[in-house]
């Protein structure tokens, strides 16, 4: 039987899979740097979106098994993901 939080997770991954590339599509199809440019702004939203969905899908799913102080140095590290992409 299927975990219900892995499938959670699974099925934002590939709604997420499948967005990337109906986006692909569209760009080529568009075949305009300009209008390509902006559908590819428009996934950057989504990319952030669908990793803290899925990290908190997972944690919620193993947070009986984490202690606080693990639980802190995992929220630590996606804070510093964070800020290290959007650091300009």
């Amino acid at each position: 039987m299927i975990d219900k939080y892995v499938l959670g997770m699974v099925v934002l991954r590939l709604a997420s899979g499948s967005l990337e590339l109906l986006a692909a599509l569209i760009m080529l199809r568009l075949n305009d740097i300009e209008r390509a440019l902006l559908v590819n702004s428009g996934l950057a939203l989504v990319g952030p979106v669908i990793l803290i969905s899925t990290t908190t899908i997972g944690l919620v799913g193993i947070a009986d098994r984490l202690s606080w102080s693990k639980m802190a140095w995992i929220t630590a590290g996606i804070a510093c993901l964070f800020i290290g992409v959007l650091k300009k």
